[in-house]
């Protein structure tokens, strides 16, 4: 692993750094309150090629990987974006990106990719289900042929973007479990217009990041072509893990960036706030504590990186991909 970093790699942070002083934690409290989704934030991220790092050049993107956009993540949320900075990214830029990239067929990548890296497609990715949880492979959502296409039926909760979504990436069971060898056969995924009649959304009320809407969506007698297949039939667990690890790896650069961010408010603080003529932070009660969170934060961001490395050279990097997450997390 080089940890020499690339001539793009500075501009990609400078260019995040711009944002970030557009969007700070002023802006996103007002949408939060608002509840209003950050249009214009995403359209910036697509003036300055965001949501294109991982789509291939011959479909309008810049043809670059999860260090880059593990980068951009991490710089817009340490600079003052908070979660804003990857959530924005994660779903579409991130996983649906890198699922059509990695699974999908040159008419499916023609269709989505360019409009994909434009920023004029929104996708979201509908995994978990009220009764399954976060355990994919209990998904009930059922894909039945019918004729030269599938019919599709089910419910989905805590679906990013839903309500704003153009296509979904929807996880379905073409097999039933109980009729399966292994669990992770028989998921299918397939590609849904989120203008067919059949769907139907619905926000869930929820605490935080309501700039962004958390969504039930339930699907009755969704008719699709056999065309919308993203992978193969009753492959779909492989393909889903190809779009996890990103993913993960996101999230652990928005979580390593969000606490890169609280630790320069901490040190600010504790060199302007001052008791018996010293500044705070010359105390080791308050520099030790500090000292210490901030090596967290930096352990996260080398396994971030590393996973980030490894997935870009086509390695598995599930094992890293988790522990940077679980210790981006914590930090």
């Amino acid at each position: 692993m080089d940890f020499e970093a690339p001539p793009e790699h500075a501009l990609i942070r400078s260019t995040a750094e711009d944002i970030a002083a557009e969007y700070g934690p002023e802006y996103w409290r007002e949408r939060e309150q608002a509840g209003e989704f950050a249009a214009d934030f995403w359209d910036e991220l697509g003036e300055a090629g965001f949501h294109g790092l991982l789509v291939p050049e011959e479909y309008g993107g810049a043809g670059m990987g999860l260090q880059e956009m593990g980068l951009a993540m991490e710089t817009l949320c340490a600079e003052g974006c908070g979660m804003a900075g990857t959530w924005y990214l994660v779903v579409t830029a991130g996983m649906a990106a890198v699922a059509l990239r990695e699974s999908g067929t040159e008419a499916q990548k023609e269709a989505y990719l360019p409009d994909l890296a434009a920023g004029d497609r929104l996708f979201s990715v509908a995994i978990t289900e009220p009764e399954a949880g976060t355990n994919t492979l209990n998904v009930g959502t059922r894909a039945e042929r019918d004729g030269d296409g599938y019919v599709l039926n089910g419910k989905k909760a805590w679906i990013t973007f839903a309500d704003r979504a153009d296509d979904m990436i929807l996880v379905t069971r073409t097999t039933p479990r109980a009729d399966v060898e292994k669990p992770t056969r028989g998921l299918t995924l397939f590609l849904v217009d989120m203008d067919d009649p059949g769907i139907e959304v619905s926000p869930i009320e929820k605490h935080a990041i309501n700039y962004s809407k958390s969504c039930e969506v339930f699907i009755e007698d969704v008719h699709v072509p056999a065309e919308a297949v993203l992978g193969g039939i009753d492959e779909g667990w492989w393909h889903l893990v190809k779009t996890l690890n990103p993913e993960r790896i996101g999230f652990a650069a928005a979580a390593t960036g969000i606490a890169e961010l609280a630790t320069a408010k901490a040190v600010d603080y504790a060199n302007e706030r001052e008791v018996f003529d010293a500044p705070i932070g010359t105390h080791q009660a308050v520099s030790f504590p500090i000292t210490k969170a901030y090596t967290g934060v930096e352990t996260a961001r080398l396994m971030r990186r590393k996973a980030s490395w490894l997935f870009d050279r086509g390695e598995d990097c599930g094992y890293e991909a988790n522990v940077a997450k679980a210790a981006a997390v914590e930090a």
